[in-house]
């Protein structure tokens, strides 16, 4: 029988919408580390700074509660208004991601300064996903390693890559985890992937290399969430491999940055020229048309994703290379 769980039980002073928040770190469908299930509870596995840990939450519709054989951090009260999570979490490191539970539902997500204007896209876009918020994880290596295999490659190749990798080397979750989850690697297991199986994979030899060499720097990347986001942005980008478009995915969610906009993306400033201009735009068009929400533009790039506003297709679409066999 699995130990019993700590639980959380925490008053959002904000409407949250749990999956909607957690969803950022989600990649693709059946990502090992993230699943939601038929409850619409979010699950998340996370090697954090006390170790491996399983996280469950799930906005609750009434008062606290909590199940017998729980144990509840003392004075974790809540407050009337907002919205109401209880989470669940096992393993050493549950005390850590309970701990964190707030920021990574949006606590340090401050919309000060935010108007969606007049604009009448983004106004119902806003008002449609109130419940979003920009979460932050506070785990670096976790959200770099996916993006570095994100580079330059669609997106089902990058996830294919990440399913195969975690299910090789990552390690099973504690507590009654979802089938087929896996908790994210320490770094020396990352450096230790022989060549043959980044290519099992599907990942070349660039990219490889690159998560080798952030991996050796772990400990002092995990440091750039105490940094500003122009320090953050630099230190990260001083490694080689690791440009504007994997600087910004990485802030995205594990700083929970609401500014950092993923220039270089191949869909993106398309999308964002659609939803709010109503033309095809490329890196510099999409920058001036975000400048009005400086502090937040990643947000609203949010908001246009989640829109599914997207110019006419004119041609084929891209399809994931498999040189596995090769």
């Amino acid at each position: 029988m699995a130990d019993p769980p700590a639980v959380r039980e925490w008053r959002a002073p904000f409407p949250v919408d749990v999956r909607l928040t957690l969803g950022a770190h989600g990649r693709g469908r059946a990502d090992p580390t993230f699943r939601v299930d038929e409850a619409a509870a979010v699950w998340r596995t996370s090697l954090t700074p006390d170790g491996p840990a399983t996280l469950r939450v799930i906005a609750v519709p009434d008062g606290p509660r909590s199940a017998p054989g729980d144990t509840a951090p003392p004075g974790d009260t809540a407050p009337p208004g907002g919205t109401l999570v209880t989470a669940r979490a096992w393993g050493p490191g549950a005390g850590w991601l309970l701990g964190t539970l707030p920021a990574q539902l949006g606590a340090s997500d401050d919309l000060s300064g935010f108007d969606p204007g007049t604009h009448p896209v983004l106004r119902e876009l806003y008002r449609r996903h109130a419940g979003l918020r920009m979460s932050r994880s506070g785990r670096v290596l976790e959200a770099l390693v996916p993006a570095i295999l994100e580079q330059k490659v669609v997106g089902a190749e990058a996830h294919r890559a990440w399913r195969t990798l975690l299910a090789r080397f990552g390690t099973a979750p504690p507590g009654p985890a979802p089938a087929g989850m896996r908790v994210f690697p320490p770094p020396r297991a990352w450096l230790r992937i022989p060549s043959w199986d980044w290519h099992r994979a599907g990942v070349e030899g660039v990219r490889a290399q690159t998560i080798m060499a952030v991996a050796r720097v772990a400990p002092s990347l995990e440091r750039v969430l105490a940094e500003s986001a122009a320090e953050a942005d630099r230190m990260l980008r001083s490694v080689p491999g690791i440009g504007p478009w994997t600087s910004a995915e990485t802030r995205q969610r594990a700083a929970g940055d609401p500014d950092a906009v993923s220039v270089g993306d191949y869909n993106l400033p398309k999308a964002v020229g659609w939803a709010l201009a109503g033309r095809v735009t490329d890196d510099a068009g999409m920058l001036e048309l975000l400048a009005p929400y400086a502090g937040h533009r990643h947000r609203v790039t949010r908001l246009v994703e989640l829109s599914g506003l997207r110019p006419p297709r004119r041609g084929p679409r891209l399809a994931a290379r498999d040189y596995r066999a090769f």
